[in-house]
């Protein structure tokens, strides 16, 4: 008989029998009755045509092929629990892709965890992270009825479903070309007559970006002297020196300390805006997206003040 043809459940019981050193022991372990025990023995003896057993009433011993053979068996069984481990673990089993819309050099300890775990937890889902602003994102969702992203909000928006992340502060900046630089206290007048560098999204009139309502609570942006959608772009004409503007206090910190921006300091704390995961209240998400709104809210349930 080829050994392609051998029973697990034989080789299982024997290597029952070895270990508990009894065909009562095995049975009793089997959950089965001892002729059952000693008859699956006998087959196993007979297809691999050796004695496995020495046994007496008395006495009890695996042969030195049987010795050989509890060994591989043993092996096998723990091989076969590890099958088992992995067949009953569902991390590895979600398959996919989830598309995540967010805003542009958000940076985030929070975000940047979430993605590490998810991967870790589920990586045969592929990512595709789409970069829009707030309103794009908004309206996309809002549009498809599906979806997940991560954009500033100034308040929860009621077709929606917004999960509050975090709070990331903003600052005024200027460029080392400019005659504002390295000025300590400046006066919100003198700010209000100053060309300014916009975010397209805040020009749109739509009035929705929270930049829009820092912006304008301070009646800054009367003369725009440039504009752009994306963040670097706004940054590089703050550094040229064509205006004053609003950018991440994050975002800025490396450009500060290598003296091409400098913040213009009007309040003791810095303007904020509030960052919130959002998804359409009219469709449920996907198996990933709901992993993944999950493994935010794991997180912030374990570590609050993470942003």
């Amino acid at each position: 008989m080829g050994t392609n043809e051998l029973s697990w459940n034989l080789l299982r019981s024997f290597c029952i029998i070895a270990e508990e050193r009894s065909i009562t022991g095995a049975a009793k372990r089997l959950r089965m009755s001892q002729p059952s025990v000693s008859l699956a023995l006998q087959k196993l003896e007979d297809q691999l045509d050796c004695k496995l057993v020495f046994r007496d009433p008395r006495h009890f011993a695996l042969t030195l092929r049987g010795e050989q053979i509890y060994q591989e068996c043993s092996e096998m069984s723990r091989c076969v629990d590890r099958i088992g481990i992995l067949s009953r673990d569902g991390s590895n089993d979600e398959f996919g892709e989830l598309k995540l819309s967010m805003v542009t050099r958000l940076q985030s300890t929070l975000v940047d965890e979430a993605l590490r775990l998810y991967h870790q937890r589920y990586p045969s889902v592929t990512w595709h992270i789409d970069i829009k602003t707030s309103l794009d994102i908004v309206r996309q969702i809002s549009m498809d009825k599906a979806g997940i992203g991560i954009c500033l909000l100034t308040k929860k928006m009621p077709t929606l479903r917004c999960r509050h992340l975090f709070r990331e502060d903003f600052g005024i900046f200027c460029g080392a070309e400019h005659p504002l630089f390295g000025v300590q206290e400046v006066d919100v007048r003198r700010l209000q007559q100053e060309p300014f560098i916009a975010f397209d999204c805040t020009n749109d009139g739509s009035g929705f970006e929270p930049m829009i309502f820092l912006r304008e609570g301070l009646g800054l942006g009367r003369r725009v002297s440039g504009w752009s959608h994306e963040l670097d772009e706004v940054r590089r004409m703050l550094i040229s020196g064509l205006g004053i503007g609003l950018l991440p206090v994050l975002t800025a910190h490396d450009d500060v300390a290598q003296g091409r921006l400098w913040p213009l300091r009007l309040f003791d704390e810095p303007l904020g805006a509030d960052v919130y995961l959002i998804s359409s209240n009219l469709s449920a998400l996907t198996p990933p997206e709901q992993k993944f709104a999950d493994l935010i809210d794991e997180l912030l349930g374990l570590y609050p003040e993470m942003s």
